[in-house]
């Protein structure tokens, strides 16, 4: 098959857990299909290059993905624009296009209709309501496009059953192929921790829906009922760094917070995590996460939060390899003293949480994402 998967963010160019995942999926295919991947023209030399067996289209400059914190626009579109023409040079049997930031999949669209390809949408996020909370009144024109981009494709693959329902509760009932993201188990298994050692490990954006000040109090309230000073990294880089290190400061925990910032080698993240006895994530809306993927793959427990909108409740399995909790600091300090002072109880987390981790193998992912579009290629 001749693959395209679009999304403006290049891997490893840019970090996150949509190109990771693209990435991931886009090399391992290539062993045996002819794959491209059209992006931002984020490195030097000419627009096409090949990279493990991949081709790489840089069809514009890279623009600022966020401005004041926010997705940019503008750039959404300037980069759905410039797409159009160089995608429609070429035929594909399958264009897998990533949902968000939408306006990509419209030319995703007029490709199949002009060349007979088929269209698949991978969807991370469901917005709805959470639009008029991120733009206003503004955000009816967010949940009119998101809506609309639902209805291009026959088929969507949710990262998750979790956003799988969502898209129910949105009335797309059909065509709906559930693909968890994955991570390579046996490379993670070979990387060494690091010098440092944690007691909490943190890795995302410091943005206000990830919760990191709930993370901060729980460390104070954990440390008062241990009589110690717990550790923590926090690696990540965010809005809401600044305020955050105040916080910390305010509650006296900051000697023994490290505000990392964004750490550019993913083996680094990776000796981060091992190097820590439980991984937190209080976000209250993520997709299907590959920290924790990660996370569990090291054998670390994870402590997340229970909210509608939060997909991390669907890679930790509660009392298995992690804790799910409420969005409180207290119930997270519980749940942090108890994975802290129980070492039969960690050690049985920490070996769930690795067996999930190794279920969850990309080269087992990409099987099932070669029959996801063999089956319809043929309909």
């Amino acid at each position: 098959m001749k693959i395209a998967f679009l999304y403006d963010a290049v891997y490893p160019y840019e970090k996150g857990g949509a190109q990771k995942r693209i990435w991931e999926l886009a090399r391992r295919l290539a062993d045996n299909h002819d794959v491209h991947l059209y992006g931002m023209h984020y490195w030097d030399g000419p627009p096409v290059i090949e990279r493990e067996n991949v081709t790489l289209h840089g069809v514009c400059e890279p623009q600022e993905l966020y401005v004041e914190g926010r997705r940019s626009i503008p750039q959404a579109i300037y980069f759905a624009v410039t797409l159009l023409p160089t995608l429609l040079r070429e035929d594909f049997d399958i264009i897998d296009c990533q949902e968000f930031p939408y306006f990509p999949c419209f030319s995703a669209k007029l490709h199949e209709l002009l060349h007979d390809s088929t269209v698949v949408i991978t969807w991370y996020e469901v917005w709805d309501d959470y639009w008029y909370e991120y733009l206003g009144r503004k955000g009816i024109f967010g949940k009119i496009i998101e809506r609309a981009t639902l209805r291009l494709a026959s088929t969507i693959i949710p990262i998750s059953d979790y956003i799988a329902s969502d898209l129910r509760d949105l009335n797309r009932h059909e065509g709906i192929e559930v693909l968890e993201n994955g991570v390579d188990f046996d490379r993670l298994q070979q990387i060494e921790q690091a010098d440092v050692e944690w007691d909490i490990i943190y890795v995302g954006r410091l943005s206000e829906h990830k919760n990191v000040d709930l993370l901060l109090e729980a460390i104070d309230a954990a440390s008062s009922q241990l009589n110690t000073t717990l550790s923590c990294g926090i690696i990540g880089d965010g809005p809401e760094r600044d305020q955050l290190e105040q916080y910390a400061t305010d509650l006296g925990v900051d000697k023994h917070v490290e505000f990392l910032g964004f750490v550019e080698a993913d083996e680094d993240v990776i000796r981060n995590i091992k190097s820590a006895s439980v991984f937190v994530l209080p976000s209250i809306r993520e997709g299907f996460p590959n920290t924790i993927l990660e996370a569990n793959a090291c054998g670390v427990p994870s402590i997340v939060v229970d909210h509608e909108e939060n997909g991390s409740t669907a890679v930790v399995e509660d009392g298995v390899t992690g804790f799910i909790t409420e969005v409180s600091a207290e119930a997270i300090a519980t749940r942090l003293v108890d994975c802290l002072t129980d070492d039969d109880l960690h050690n049985r987390l920490s070996a769930g949480a690795r067996q999930f981790g190794k279920d969850h193998d990309w080269n087992v992912i990409v099987e099932q994402l070669e029959e996801i579009y063999s089956n319809v290629t043929q309909r």
